[in-house]
């Protein structure tokens, strides 16, 4: 099923372990343009950087690339994205996935997959992924999000806690998982209702998000239904470092070499 969306990457100046990170070079062009480059060739109707710094809108424009300037105040991505459609002009009832700026190597087909999983649940306001952890080091790790599902495949709940706890298992085991935990990491990609979009910054902040610091933890607090995937794996790793950042320009180099 091919079902019509727009993508926005949103991108910013804010990295500290990677300084300038959206501008930096991948095989000849900024990692921001190889990131709507990949978008591009998912179904979305349009791809748009959404940045509130000069520099990174100077670069989309030199490449191609259409960008929107946005307001520097935003204290979360999802505010900035609530500006972007006002701007972009769009419908309610549009689809938008968000693509994150440090994600060149993000699989199409995994775009494509967020926005028809939304078409596909009239009833909720936000689709996004997980996939099955597999090491206890992640199950207990903080910067792991979880994500438990209903029966329908709907988000109950976020949280960087260890989720579920398997309370007897790890009373006999509790250095290894146990096998019908099936305990799964939230990966940050999604798609949008816009009319969700437009109503996200007028609700105050959750107890429980200001907690966790989990933005989609307002959208469940406030009664919003959230379609979470499984997919088989993770995703390839984003770039937050100058090791990653080596790794990324690497693939791209195999590549070009390919199609030479």
């Amino acid at each position: 099923m091919s079902v019509p969306f727009y993508v926005i990457i949103p991108s910013r100046m804010k990295s500290t372990r990677l300084p300038d990170k959206p501008l930096k070079d991948i095989a000849g062009k900024p990692m921001v343009v190889r990131v709507a480059e990949r978008a591009a060739r998912s179904n979305a109707l349009s791809v748009v950087v959404a940045t509130d710094h000069e520099a990174i809108y100077k670069a989309c424009e030199a490449f191609g690339v259409r960008a929107v300037m946005t307001s520097e105040k935003h204290p979360t991505g999802t505010d900035r994205l609530a500006e972007t459609v006002t701007l972009l002009n769009l419908p309610d009832e549009a689809i938008v996935v968000n693509v994150q700026g440090d994600e060149p190597l993000i699989p199409v087909e995994i775009v494509n997959g967020v926005a028809e999983l939304l078409a596909s649940h009239p009833e909720c306001g936000i689709a996004t992924a997980a996939h099955e952890i597999d090491t206890i080091e992640d199950f207990l790790s903080p910067n792991v999000v979880k994500v438990v599902r209903d029966e329908k495949g709907n988000a109950i709940t976020f949280s960087r806690a260890p989720i579920p706890w398997p309370r007897d298992a790890f009373r006999e085991h509790p250095e290894r998982l146990p096998e019908n935990l099936h305990a799964l990491r939230h990966i940050g990609l999604y798609a949008y209702r816009v009319g969700f979009l437009k109503q996200y910054p007028k609700w105050e902040q959750a107890p429980i998000e200001a907690l966790e610091s989990l933005e989609q933890l307002r959208a469940l607090w406030y009664g919003v239904k959230i379609a979470v995937a499984i997919l088989p794996g993770a995703l390839p790793a984003g770039v937050d470092t100058a090791e990653d950042l080596e790794r990324v320009r690497a693939v791209y180099e195999r590549e070009s070499t390919k199609v030479a």
